[in-house]
């Protein structure tokens, strides 16, 4: 019996990251800091698991729409004073 192949290789168990839908999240773990809140305690507060706080502050994981807004509306900022968009600078004009 012969199996189709090419549809599990071409199958990734993480998708790849692009440069339109990364995230840099280094500010939520400081933000969670200086608050002195464990990712348990910001998770309980986002309704969502420690294990996804944890994937987007180790940047496995790129928050949704709905879970920035909610992460921004817990610490009273904007969703760019958190999150700030992956830039592809090579084919920008501004770059020397």
């Amino acid at each position: 019996m012969r199996t189709n192949t090419s549809a599990r290789s071409s199958w990734r168990a993480w998708p790849s990251r692009s440069r339109w839908s990364s995230w840099h999240c280094s500010r939520l773990r400081e933000l969670r800091a200086a608050r002195r809140w464990s990712q348990a305690d910001l998770a309980d507060r986002c309704q969502v698991s420690r294990q996804a706080i944890n994937a987007i502050e180790t940047e496995r994981y790129d928050p949704s729409l709905p879970l920035a807004f909610t992460i921004a509306d817990i610490f009273d900022l904007t969703i760019e004073e958190i999150f700030l968009p992956d830039r592809d600078t090579t084919n920008d004009p501004g770059r020397p």
